[in-house]
């Protein structure tokens, strides 16, 4: 687990690190990270980013399998099932590791058959939306929701998901009805975002490329207190 944490936190602060977490003999083959969600989403793009940067500290390939499903607990389940032997490690969020726990009936136990090795950052979440909605900023957002109740169909990664339960947070404190609608991932929401089929959704607030051409809003996820990024 040591030398685990060492690789990982070379590959996260660079090349400077790398000569520290090729001390050791490993690996010796090419190692998994699995993914659960599909590609093209936050987690999947971070998870090749980083096994890049693995590849680079150990010489070894790192292979992304995106397994998605069922908030994320699919892919995990893949991962527990794997050998405890080091080369399969399993990336993911609060929601994956965490929230889907106490929302499904696992077969597996995420305290006792996973091992933590390392926090790779945290992100604000966001409520984002095409420039067609009718509503450029979250007051406005409120008030066309509570002008049409139901109508909008909102995006989410999976029922239990963080968006999910942010959604439902947004829904009572704001007074507002909207539509859930699950998807396997954040990359496949966000297509139908793009493509209007859903508006708006709730989202990590990575997704700053929508934002920053134009061909979309966003606004901070109601919460009682902001933070001073918010």
């Amino acid at each position: 687990m040591r030398r685990l944490l060492t690789v990982m936190v070379a590959a996260l602060l660079g090349p400077g690190w790398s000569g520290i977490a090729a001390a050791q003999n490993y690996p010796t083959r090419a190692m998994t990270m699995i993914v659960p969600f599909p590609a093209g989403g936050a987690t999947d793009t971070l998870a090749r980013f980083l096994a890049e940067r693995m590849r680079g500290v150990l010489g070894q390939p790192v292979i992304i399998e995106n397994i998605a499903g069922a908030a994320g607990s699919i892919g995990v389940g893949r991962a527990v099932r794997s050998g405890a032997d080091g080369y399969t490690l399993s990336i993911g969020t609060s929601t994956t590791h965490m929230l889907i726990g106490g929302l499904y009936a696992l077969q597996f136990d995420l305290l006792k058959d996973l091992e933590p090795i390392i926090q790779i950052g945290s992100e604000p979440l966001l409520v984002v939306g095409k420039k067609s909605l009718p509503a450029d900023d979250l007051k406005g957002l409120i008030a066309w929701l509570k002008a049409n109740p139901d109508k909008a169909s909102v995006g989410i990664a999976g029922v239990g998901a963080t968006g999910h339960l942010t959604g439902i947070s947004f829904q009572k404190e704001t007074g507002t009805k909207f539509q859930f609608v699950p998807y396997r991932g954040n990359g496949p929401a966000m297509q139908d975002l793009l493509a209007e089929q859903i508006r708006p959704r709730t989202r990590r607030g990575c997704q700053a490329s929508l934002l920053r051409s134009g061909t979309g809003f966003g606004c901070p996820r109601v919460r009682r207190r902001r933070s001073s990024q918010s």
